[in-house]
Formats: structure tokens, sequence, C-alpha cells
């Protein structure tokens, strides 16, 4: 492609040759911004909106992410270095040095554009999962962020190859050289990506999965997994940050076992007086048999102990409260000087926090509260007069 006209027109103005190829440079440089604009503004106020309106009628949601506002300005932000490579020989031909640096500037800032446009599509890909059951079954934005960063590499290689003006297989090399200093600088980077590939495989970790790990003061929810940061937001709304490898080198708690069970566990214990303990009276059997906790025909030399554990049992098989599915006890533990302690062991139906807390406090009201018509007295340190311990135990 040859402008003759208007090399020709301003040789017969009478100008010199170097002013006309500066001329000429300026002329092909104007012309080349004008058209870079052009293009722009035709991509941004037709091509994009029209886009826009066809991605909006189509059934699939991917697209509609996809093809948004941010990656389709970053498609049209390739289009102006690809002008500029096209028409550079063109504009510079009298130049040969520089048109060499502007092709080489040229395509430094190409291979930026197509870098951030692949980051934007791997972007995309992960609000499209986000949505979906496979984001809170896998930690995805640690493997968009080892993509991305993977294509960052790549483009800086690219670009480095483009400076130098050698074959990238030699920048490689070069890197290879250097691997122990790279490795210094990434090394919370690599290690991060290595251990949350390790929670994935291994399915230790997912986003909204409830952990707990004393040594960092973490008790919470995960709200993000990255390559360098696992972020939990904590019960008390406070937000904590744990570098993935702890939770390789580390243990941790996590309860989504229990979530997915739909139980939760209530292990308590009440210490029973042990002086309390013996068969029962007459007058308590009798009313235990009008209450329907034992039978008539009970053997006389029950204890009331005993009594009390198959009592607490029935009442919890018939809690609507309690998980019937999973287990259920109500044992002895070794007595100690503070008493012989009864156990509970059970589950709830549920494993919302305030729910949970509501039953097992109800329950242990329960027992406290009904111990007494069974001749049982809890064991509690006295504290002032002794008057209450050495009376006889009432009940109606």
């Amino acid at each position: 492609m040859e402008f003759n006209l208007f090399h020709n027109l301003l040789e017969q103005w009478g100008v010199g040759e170097r002013l006309i190829h500066e001329l000429e440079l300026l002329f092909f440089a104007v012309a080349i911004t004008l058209l870079i604009l052009l293009i722009n503004l035709i991509s941004r106020r037709v091509v994009i909106p029209i886009i826009k309106r066809v991605v909006k009628k189509t059934r699939n949601k991917f697209d509609d992410i996809l093809l948004d506002e941010k990656f389709l300005k970053n498609s049209v932000r390739t289009l102006t270095p690809i002008i500029i490579l096209i028409f550079i020989p063109y504009a510079v031909d009298s130049f040969p040095v520089l048109m060499e640096v502007l092709k080489r500037a040229a395509a430094v800032w190409l291979t930026i554009s197509i870098t951030v446009l692949i980051c934007s599509f791997f972007e995309a890909i992960y609000t499209y999962l986000s949505a979906k059951e496979v984001a809170q079954q896998h930690p995805l934005k640690g493997f968009i962020q080892m993509f991305k960063i993977i294509v960052i590499c790549i483009g800086l290689i690219v670009i480095m190859s483009i400076i130098v003006n050698k074959n990238p297989a030699a920048i490689l090399t070069a890197l290879g050289a250097s691997a122990a200093v790279l490795m210094l600088v990434f090394k919370d980077t690599i290690v991060g990506l290595v251990a949350g590939i390790q929670l994935s495989a291994n399915d230790m970790l997912r986003p909204g999965d409830w952990i707990s790990m004393p040594k960092y003061g973490v008790d919470g929810d995960v709200i993000e997994v990255s390559l360098t940061t696992v972020k939990v937001e904590n019960f008390d709304k406070t937000i904590s940050t744990i570098p993935p490898y702890a939770l390789i080198s580390d243990s941790f708690q996590n309860w989504r076992g229990m979530k997915e069970t739909g139980g939760r566990r209530v292990k308590r214990h009440i210490p029973i007086d042990m002086n309390t303990i013996g068969y029962l009276t007459n007058e308590q059997r009798g009313d235990l048999v009008s209450r329907g906790w034992i039978k008539a025909d009970a053997p006389a030399d029950i204890v009331n102990l005993k009594v009390f554990r198959d009592y607490l049992q029935n009442y919890l098989r018939s809690h609507a409260q309690v998980h019937q599915g999973l287990t259920l006890l109500v044992r002895e533990l070794q007595p100690t000087s503070e008493g012989i302690p009864l156990e509970l062991y059970f589950f709830s139906n549920t494993t919302v926090w305030a729910e949970y807390e509501t039953i097992q406090s109800e329950v242990i009201e329960h027992v406290l509260s009904v111990m007494p018509k069974f001749g049982l007295r809890a064991f509690q340190r006295s504290s002032g007069s002794l008057s209450s311990l050495e009376n006889p135990i009432k009940y109606s």
C-alpha cells in the first residue's frame, strides 16, 4: 500500500525529503489514532449493545455472565494493538528503528490485552459456577487463581521474549537457572497451591463448612478458600484468615459431618449425691406407680437410681426434639468424691445453634426438677447453711 499522492504533493510544494518523512509519520499517526477511536466508538456504542441484547434473549445463563460489560470491553481493547501492528509497516517504513520499537511495544500491549481477556474468561467461569452446587463442594476460587497465575506467567514470559527479542524457550531456560530464587519469592503461593489441591482432593474443606481451630482463634464458617488464604467468619462476626498450609500441617475440626447428619450431640452429666441412692420406699414406689413411671409388679428391692435411668431413657425416646436415629444413652460414669456422674448422651434433631442450646437446656432442667421424685439429689458443694442438706427430701 503506497500513499504516493501525499508524498508527490509535498514534493511539488518544495518540502524537503526529511520533512516529508516526518509529515508522513505525523499523518499516519493521526490517521491510525482516528481509526482506533472510530473502531472503539463503534464497538462500544453499537456492537456491544447489540451483543448484550442478543445474549439476554438466550436461555443459557453462561453467555450472560461471560459476555458481560467487562469481558466485552476487554475484547475491544485487544483491537487497538492489532490495528497498530497492521499499519505500522506503512506508517514508519522510513524509520526502521522506530518501527521495530513500535512493533515490540504493540506486541507487548497485545499480549497484556490477551492475558487480561483470558483472566476475565476465568472470572466469568467462576461467577457462573459459584451459583451451582459444585462451588459448595470444592474450593473453586483457588483453582481459578491457579489458572490465572499460569496465564499471567505465560504472558510475562512472552513479554520478556518480545522485549529482549529472544525465543520464549531461552527465557524459560534462564528462569530454570534461577528457580531457587523464584521458589523463595513465590514460596507462599506455591505452598498454598499445593495445600489447596490437597484440601480439595481429600475433601477436607469446602466453602460453608463450620471449622474450629483454637490455635488460630478460629470458630466459624468458611466463606472463601483461595491460594494464599482461607477466610473464616467467626460466630462473633469477626473474620479470620488462615494460610491453607496451616490446615494441612495443623489439626482442625470440621463440623460438616454433624450438619449432614442432621443432629448435634449433647453430652452432659449430672453428679448424683451417693447418699441419696438406695431402694425405693413404699411411699416413693406408690407415687411412681401412680405416675406410670414404673409398673405395679416391679420388684420390691428396686434401686431408685436404676428407676431414674429407665425413666430418662423413656423420656428421651419420646422427646420430639431428640434425634431417634442416632445414639441415645443414659449411663453411670466412674464414681468420684463429688458423687456418681449420670451422663446423658444423645443428639438433637437440629444443628441450629440456638435451637440446640434450647433443647439441651430444657432436658437438663427437666432432669433436675424431676430428680427429687425418685428420692435423688444432685451433688452440690455446700455454701452457707447446711440445714437444707440435713433435711430429708420432700416431693409431691
